[in-house]
């Protein structure tokens, strides 16, 4: 019986990449958090909550997501026209370890930032020719 995973991420054909790309790209990833913490949102709470990100990229992110389940989209028929998004019960899973990762990163900044230092330090006396 072969027990090894059907998908492996490492390899350029497989699907589960494209989902991993939509998860851990700067937007999927924010737009995972914020939903979490929130407990869900319309389009402009999250647009306001993710800074820096456009209506437009804002978009492609919450369809990518919705596509591959991790974003339920419901739309109410009120005048205007109510849209909210919310995780299913996958996208909680994938966000609450996207946000593990998310508070070990800001924990560990100061540590981060002290190297991004020494290597720009080193970099700029030893690397100039590069």
């Amino acid at each position: 019986m072969d027990e090894r995973v059907p998908f492996d991420v490492f390899s350029r054909l497989c699907p589960s990449r494209g989902t991993l790309e939509h998860v851990t790209g700067r937007w999927g990833s924010l737009t995972l958090g914020a939903l979490y913490e929130g407990g869900g949102a319309r389009f402009n709470e999250l647009r306001r909550r993710v800074d820096g990100v456009s209506d437009k990229m804002l978009a492609q992110t919450l369809h990518a997501l919705e596509r591959d389940g991790l974003v339920h989209r419901e739309a109410r028929p009120t005048n205007p026209p109510r849209v909210d998004y919310g995780l299913t019960p996958l996208g909680r899973e994938v966000a609450e370890r996207l946000l593990g990762l998310i508070d070990l990163v800001e924990g560990r900044m100061p540590e981060v930032l002290a190297a991004r230092e020494r290597y720009d330090g080193v970099s700029g006396e030893t690397r100039g020719g590069r």
